[in-house]
């Protein structure tokens, strides 16, 4: 390998999609680890996902910043959510008084500099995922599409995220001028196009295609056991449960994000699929 090379991956990082596994664990408190995996579909194109999973300090708090993004049209909106989301959340000036507003107003802020640089990042999109761990006290969860958090508390699932599916968003779809289409055989689309129906980018969609978040604050008390973080690859063949109830005896969190993969994937999942799981116990 040449020194070019080894520069550029290390450049890529840990947290790129380029490294399809990893894990790590809280300096603050000795319960919480969390790890990931990814794997890239069954299509011709790119590894269109990807994920943060990572503990960061702020001011006197450890973070937990966790998120996955699911990019369609090419991978490169996905890519810059990876890079520029958190930092635009966390630095907005009411992030620790008001942190719900914060994340709406970051989620707008990030969607407004995409559709400027539309001609750099291209014409596709990205759902999103975004959960915030506070001292592994409390936890913020954003969503954007079908991206999906969900908690297991004495080993019952509790979805946190919201679908944003265009079956269920078709009133407010058409409020802004677009239409779903609902073919035989075919998914409800945006526009005849898009399976989602709130996402970052696709310009062309925009007017008709919202990227405001649905925010959830939870408290982590001791029934809670974990949090799966996953794009829709999981979610088509498994609910919420099974999902639950497929990893809930692996300790390790990335052993359990590979597990809850080959599960779906035996299932028939055909689509890249990337998981992050959280462990408080």
């Amino acid at each position: 390998m040449h020194g070019k090379d080894i520069l550029h991956k290390m450049k890529a990082g840990l947290f790129s999609s380029g490294a399809d596994t990893g894990k790590g664990k809280s300096k603050m408190s000795k319960h919480t680890t969390h790890g990931f995996h990814c794997l890239k579909g069954k299509s011709n194109h790119d590894m269109e996902d990807y994920v943060v999973s990572e503990f960061k300090k702020k001011d006197d708090s450890e973070l937990g910043l966790f998120a996955i993004f699911d990019g369609h049209l090419g991978h490169d909106v996905a890519k810059y959510l990876q890079s520029h989301l958190f930092d635009n959340i966390l630095k907005q000036h009411d992030f620790w008084t008001n942190m719900e507003d914060a994340i709406r107003r970051a989620y707008r802020s990030t969607d407004a500099e995409i559709l400027d640089k539309a001609k750099v990042l291209g014409r596709g999109g990205s759902t999103a995922v975004t959960a915030i761990l506070i001292n592994s006290l409390k936890l913020v969860v954003g969503n954007v599409g079908d991206s999906r958090a969900v908690m297991c508390k004495n080993g019952v699932a509790e979805q946190l995220s919201v679908d944003h599916e265009p079956s269920t968003e078709k009133r407010l779809i058409e409020s802004r001028g677009g239409f779903v289409s609902n073919l035989p055989g075919d998914v409800p689309r945006v526009d005849g196009q898009l399976a989602v129906a709130r996402a970052f980018g696709d310009k062309s969609l925009k007017l008709h295609l919202s990227s405001e978040p649905d925010v959830k604050v939870v408290t982590i008390d001791d029934d809670t056991e974990f949090i799966i973080l996953a794009s829709d690859g999981i979610w088509k063949v498994m609910s919420n449960q099974e999902a639950v109830d497929a990893i809930k005896n692996i300790k390790d969190a990335q052993s359990a994000a590979k597990h809850l993969i080959e599960a779906a994937v035996s299932k028939k999942s055909k689509d890249d699929i990337s998981c992050i799981i959280v462990r408080f116990r």
